[in-house]
């Protein structure tokens, strides 16, 4: 589910999945409404990640691809001069400070200042004399540099996701020294070059440091898309993160707007009644994420479909689960049910006949499902006997909270409604024991052990996701009326830069 100063390519890097300008893309009349996610970066979490900056200009100054530079120059007495730079490459380089500012409604302004390159390469020059003299020389050469970047980022839509525009790109030369040689050749023909070259290496330099910064600008884009798409992904269930609507850029912060919607095999998904509005969102936290509750009714629905749905318990866990009191009334309900069975002879098996309905209210999240409990015994040398199956309407609310990096789920008030009730032991269902008993076990032990299941499993995907990497700070998990805001502050994950750095360069 995706925050001024002024901030380096790495900053922008990450913003791009974030924001987007509508002139690619169409939007309807009313695009908030069919808004299923949003999120919303505010100006500290760009500064932080404005720290990051050294990394991708680095990358950029050394995968840009020099020319030769020749050319060649009339002298009094020497005649042509002619001259050849070849391979030119990148020896060094160091950052002093970069800037990020959010232009509302316009760009993100980037500015790197006093960014310290060498450049290191051969130098080849000949020149013929007026008597037909004709000499030619070789010499390494190093060229110190002291440069200031600024780049204007536009931020496109095109196919329906975030592209960027980082053409409007300058580089200004507070230094440009040559150095043949280790200085060792005459002051006149270090000169000579220096001038013959200044002019011709700034435009060769803009045009190809410019250049790398476009395209890593757009790689960028389609990786964190990329990471994105894969985080809300899960075998055959997947979330639709196109673009709904225009992004607002405001000073204090960045926000975009994503469909939503729910894919799964033939399942369609519909949304065209969203309830968002940026002013439900603050700017106190680095980072938001605003959810439709309709994203999560049809993720129920997409679960449901996949048969995930269903949990086996025996053993040990089943012994938990009916002997939740010590009690005589207790003791007499599972022997009725078990008829002196073990609970290794023994099975239950919960699962949902309908898809959970999922309601979002300020108390927490509401979940109303339909679900099934089948208990089998198999008695030695006896063929397998349902001693038990029931079909009730259990309505639980659930708050939700991410601690020390793991998905925490608890329950709060629980409604049980039996709507099936067949058991073994009381045929005509008149003994109000075993029913009492039943209640207590589900309500008690019963909905907090399917809790306890979820909790990991979500958990367990997350990390698989790599959410774990990340340094989560304070997280809130809010429900309102009608949709969720997850906020919090954020370390930035350096591993996701690597991984770009490691698998796009």
């Amino acid at each position: 589910m995706l925050w001024a100063g002024r901030m380096r390519l790495g900053t922008f890097g990450i913003l791009l999945m974030l924001v987007h300008a509508s002139a690619a893309c169409e939007f309807g009349p009313y695009p908030y409404s069919i808004t299923g996610i949003v999120c919303r970066m505010t100006k500290p979490a760009a500064l932080l990640l404005n720290q990051e900056t050294a990394r991708v200009i680095q990358a950029a100054f050394r995968n840009a691809k020099f020319p030769n530079i020749t050319g060649e120059r009339s002298m009094r007495l020497l005649g042509k001069v002619a001259y050849g730079l070849t391979n030119i490459q990148v020896d060094d380089l160091s950052i002093e400070q970069s800037e990020v500012e959010l232009k509302e409604n316009d760009a993100i302004h980037v500015v790197i200042k006093n960014v310290t390159a060498a450049f290191k390469g051969t130098l080849t020059y000949g020149y013929a004399g007026t008597w037909f003299l004709r000499l030619f020389h070789s010499v390494d050469f190093e060229i110190e540099s002291s440069i200031d970047l600024q780049i204007n980022i536009k931020l496109m839509c095109q196919k329906d996701q975030v592209a960027a525009d980082a053409s409007d790109c300058y580089l200004s030369f507070h230094k440009l020294m040559l150095h043949l040689q280790g200085d060792k050749e005459p002051g006149w023909l270090k000169q000579l070059f220096t001038d013959f070259i200044s002019f011709t290496l700034k435009l060769v330099l803009k045009s190809e440091v410019c250049k790398e910064i476009h395209f890593l600008a757009q790689e960028l884009a389609n990786f964190v898309h990329d990471l994105s798409a894969n985080f809300v992904r899960d075998e055959d269930i997947s979330i639709d993160i196109s673009l709904a609507s225009a992004p607002l850029i405001k000073a204090n912060y960045l926000e975009s707007h994503h469909k939503g919607l729910v894919l799964y095999k033939n399942y369609s998904d519909v949304f065209s009644d969203s309830v968002f509005s940026p002013s439900l969102l603050t700017e106190s936290r680095m980072l938001y994420f605003w959810l439709s509750e309709h994203i999560l009714n049809s993720l129920a629905s997409a679960v449901f479909l996949d048969k995930r749905l269903v949990l086996t318990i025996r053993g040990e866990k089943l012994q938990a689960l009916f002997e939740v009191e010590d009690t005589e009334a207790q003791q007499k309900a599972v022997q009725m049910i078990f008829q002196g069975t073990s609970y290794n002879d023994s099975v239950a098996k919960v699962w949902s006949l309908t898809h959970p309905k999922i309601s979002l209210q300020p108390e927490g999240t509401v979940v109303k499902s339909l679900v099934a409990v089948e208990v089998s015994i198999f008695p030695p040398g006896e063929e397998p006997l349902m001693v038990l199956y029931m079909e009730k309407e259990i309505t639980v609310t659930i708050q939700a909270a991410y601690e020390e990096k793991k998905l925490i789920l608890y329950p709060l008030d629980s409604r049980i409604e039996f709507k099936v009730f067949k058991c073994t032991a009381d045929p005509s269902g008149n003994d109000p024991s075993i029913r009492n008993f039943l209640q207590t076990m589900i309500s008690v032990v019963g909905i907090p052990e399917v809790i306890s299941r979820i909790e990991p499993a979500l958990t367990s995907l997350m990390n698989n996701k790599r959410l774990h990497l990340f340094e989560i700070r304070n997280p809130e998990i809010i429900t309102r009326k009608g949709y969720i805001i997850v906020q919090l502050d954020f370390g930035f994950p350096n591993h996701l830069l690597l991984d770009f750095l490691e698998k796009r360069l």
